[in-house]
Parts: C-alpha cells; sequence; structure tokens
C-alpha cells in the first residue's frame, strides 16, 4: 500500500521521470499506440473489403460458407492457444533467458495441438455432419489445414511484443490480416476462380507466413542471445510449459467467461425475440464495441511493459486508465448524434438500433478502462480473483438477460450489458486499488496539467517532448 504522498500532484518533471516504469520515453509510447490502433484500422478495412468482393463475386450463400470456415478455424485457434500467446508475452518479459525454450514450446504445441485440432474438427464433421450443413467435407478439410501454422503464428508474434518490439509485431500482424484482402482480389478478381481457391489461397499463405514469421523470430532470439549472452536452448522444456499452462489457464477461463458476456445476450435475444430483433441488436452491439479499441490497443501494450518491470505501483496504469477515460469519454458524447445515422445507413428496420446503442455506451466505456486495469492484473501474475470475477459477471449477464429478454427483448439486453460491464469495471478497481494503493480519483479523474497539455496539443496521444503518454 501506498502512503497518502502518492496521489499529491507532481511537477511536471517527475511525470516525466516516472513515466515508464521501463524506462521508455512517453513519446515513444505514445508512437506505438499510434501505430498500433492505425493497424488494427487498417485490418478492419481490409476485413470489410474482403466482404463486400466475396459477397458480390460468388454471392450470399459462398459468402456464408466462407464466413463460417473463417470463424470457425479463428475460434478454434483462439480458443486453443490456452492463454498460451499471453504465457509467452509474460514469461518472456520477465526473463529474456527462457525466449529459446518457449519458442520451442511454441513450435512443439502448434504442430501436436494444432494437428490434433484438425483430427478432431474433421472427425466430428465426418461424424456430425449437419453441424456444418452445405459445406463439403474437402472444402472444410483444406481450411482446417491452417489451423496449426495460424496457432504457430499467433503463438510467434506476440514473441516481439514480449521484446518491446511493437513495431515489427504490427507490421507482421497487418500483413498476416492483408492476405485475407489480398487473395480474395487474386482468387476471385484476377483468376476468376471459385470459393475452393480463394480457401486454398488462404491456407497456403497461412503456412508460407507461418515460416517467414518463425524464421523472423529465430534471428531474434538469436540476436537477443549475443546481447544478453545467454545461451539458447532450442528444445521443449515441460517443467516452462507446464508453469505456462498454468498461467494460460486462468487467461483461457477470462477470456472465455467474457466472451460468453459479451456474445451471450445476442443468443438470448435471439432465442426469445427472433431474428429480426437480434440482428438490429447485433448493430447496436458491434458499433458499441467500436469505442474498446482505443483501449484494448493500450491493453495490449501495457501488459508485457507491466510483465518485464515486475511494477507493483500501478503508477504508470494509472496515467494510461486517466488519459484513456477522458478521450474515451470525448468519443462516447461524439457517439450519441452519430448512433442516429444507424437507421440510414443500415435501413428503417434499425430503427431501434440507436437507442439501443445509447443503452450500451456507458457500460461499453466502463469496459475499455476495465480492459486497462485487467492487462496489468494480467501482466501482474493473473490473480486468481479476476477469472472468478469474470465468471460472476457471466453467472449475472445469463441469469438477468433470461429474465429481461423475453419481456423487454433487446433494450432489456443492452441494460443488463451495461449493468454487467459496470460490475465487471467496478470489482476490477476495487481489487487494483487494493493491490497498488491508487485512490479512485488518482485511477479515474485527469490532472489539471495533464488536461492542459492534451487541450494544448489537440490530442491525447502528445507530438512532442512535453506532452503526456498514452491516450
Amino acid at each position: 500500500m501506498q502512503g497518502a504522498t502518492q496521489d499529491k500532484p507532481q511537477e511536471p518533471d517527475d511525470l516525466r521521470t516516472d513515466a515508464l516504469a521501463s524506462g521508455t520515453s512517453a513519446r515513444r509510447f505514445s508512437w506505438q499506440v499510434l501505430w498500433t490502433l492505425s493497424v488494427r484500422l487498417l485490418m478492419a478495412a481490409n476485413s470489410v473489403g474482403s466482404g463486400i468482393i466475396i459477397s458480390r463475386w460468388l454471392g450470399a450463400e459462398s459468402w456464408g460458407v466462407y464466413a463460417v470456415l473463417s470463424v470457425m478455424v479463428g475460434n478454434i485457434v483462439q480458443i486453443g492457444g490456452s492463454g498460451l500467446t499471453s504465457a509467452n508475452v509474460y514469461f518472456i518479459a520477465r526473463e529474456r533467458k527462457v525466449l529459446s525454450t518457449a519458442c520451442a514450446n511454441a513450435f512443439m504445441f502448434a504442430g501436436v495441438g494444432g494437428s490434433a485440432l484438425v483430427f478432431g474438427v474433421l472427425a466430428l464433421a465426418a461424424w456430425r455432419p449437419e453441424l456444418l450443413p452445405n459445406i463439403p467435407l474437402r472444402l472444410l478439410a483444406v481450411a482446417a489445414l491452417a489451423i496449426p501454422f495460424q496457432l504457430l503464428t499467433l503463438l510467434l508474434l506476440n514473441f516481439f511484443l514480449a521484446l518491446g518490439r511493437v513495431e515489427r509485431y504490427n507490421a507482421l500482424d497487418a500483413l498476416v490480416q492483408s492476405f485475407v484482402l489480398l487473395n480474395a482480389v487474386l482468387a476471385l478478381v484476377l483468376l476468376r476462380a471459385g470459393l475452393s481457391t480463394l480457401v486454398s489461397l488462404n491456407t497456403t499463405a497461412s503456412a508460407a507466413l507461418s515460416l517467414v514469421i518463425a524464421t523472423l523470430v529465430f534471428r531474434a532470439a538469436r540476436r537477443e542471445g549475443e546481447l544478453t549472452k545467454t545461451r539458447l536452448r532450442w528444445r521443449p522444456e515441460a517443467q516452462l510449459f507446464k508453469h505456462m499452462m498454468c498461467y494460460g489457464g486462468k487467461i483461457t477461463v477470462m477470456v472465455a467467461a467474457m466472451t460468453l458476456v459479451m456474445r451471450a445476450d445476442l443468443l438470448i435475444v435471439h432465442y426469445f425475440r427472433g431474428g429480426a430483433e437480434a440482428g438490429v441488436y447485433a448493430v447496436a452491439v458491434q458499433c458499441s464495441l467500436l469505442l474498446m479499441m482505443l483501449p484494448n490497443v493500450l491493453g495490449t501494450l501495457l501488459f508485457p511493459r507491466v510483465a518485464e518491470t515486475r511494477d507493483t505501483s500501478g503508477k504508470f496504469t494509472t496515467r494510461v486508465v486517466r488519459h484513456t477515460a477522458f478521450v474515451m469519454a470525448l468519443v462516447s458524447m461524439a457517439a450519441v448524434p452519430l448512433a442516429f445515422v444507424i437507421p440510414i445507413a443500415y435501413g428503417a428496420a434499425f430503427a431501434d438500433a440507436p437507442r439501443q446503442l445509447l443503452l450500451l455506451l456507458p457500460g461499453a466505456y466502463l469496459l475499455g478502462l476495465q480492459m486497462i486495469l485487467s492487462q496489468y492484473l494480467a501482466g501482474a501474475g493473473v490473480p486468481r480473483a479476476l477469472p472468478a470475477f469474470w465468471i460472476f459477471t457471466l453467472l449475472l449477464s445469463v441469469t438477468l438477460n433470461l429474465l429481461l429478454a423475453p419481456h423487454y427483448g433487446a433494450r432489456g439486453a443492452a441494460c443488463v450489458s451495461t449493468l454487467c460491464y459496470a460490475t465487471i469495471f467496478a470489482l476490477s478497481l476495487v481489487y487494483f486499488r487494493s493491490q497498488t494503493g491508487r485512490s479512485f480519483a488518482t485511477t479515474l479523474i485527469l490532472r489539471r496539467a495533464e488536461l492542459e497539455r492534451l487541450l494544448t496539443c489537440g490530442n491525447a496521444l502528445g507530438r512532442g517532448s512535453k506532452v503526456e503518454p498514452t491516450a
């Protein structure tokens, strides 16, 4: 616990001295945030562009098959990772000497685990073909073959994040995702081929890119070993793998519960009120999730920094949260009038989407701040309380949605979501305060000097040496 002097406003020079616990400059962190956010926006544009091309060239039915295959493979890779992606960042950031061993573990896990997942998918599809209707087994097999390669890519990309090479991480992440659009253009526009060719190109690209990234990780590991004069051990280690899986298991529980909290309400609305109302609610939810892009980026960059410095004070995290709270408040206010554009863009059938979005906005705002707090706690070792908070929130969400959705539909679900997001935020904030001693005001309210700097520079990222970092 920190003393009362911790919350006392500091002089600008003192703020600058403590700006980054890892010793990295505030300006560098700010540009890392801007660069990462730009890459995420580019990736979203690639996804939308490929969807437009596929739907126009192949029609709605083929687009539906492609979407199902993409979502299926993506979810299998994310869940199949078993939290090992976060574990890699955590352990490597804390102890660089485990880099080569962690890399060998990643290869083993992707090869053995990924192959098992492929076999499981194909066996399930052959046993219960009605689960994936209108999808030929051969096409499913081609798509599923990408699972080990995508799993390896996911594991290895985070090695750059753990080493603090954010630019390399973002560049490779953007390269991997850009092939979704490039393959669509090549297969459908240039070659005038069909869905099978597109899926085959995607699998081939996944394999090739995983090898490229593996080569780059190998070189980065050798360079790191030379700098630290550490002997590299390119073989799996059971003890390290066990520790990683224990850490990753808590991450998996947390992510699974969080995903269900954010998705279960839509399924419940669909069940009780039908597809039309669920479709309108889905659009409102999508728009609310856009608000979380910035805190998601900030949390991604904060996580390895906390793990590396083993920060227990939470000082830099509170600075990130304060700036994010201010920026997101402005974005949320701007979203209010923009919400009423939804029926114009989507059609008259979506007339209730603005109201649903307005009900979701407070919750989205608080959940964005919670993402940053949660990444700090993950970087500090994922206390058992964090997955427990999410499990409690999941039970609350499902219970209230089952009670309210039949009578109040999507509006009731939106209110439940905001309540649940506020709950997980409050639990995380109280726990953060108990661990760091940082008061609620210090964590959430921007200081006068910080506000003046933000207003002077006209943006929360900062461009000069006198601007506070983050947000």
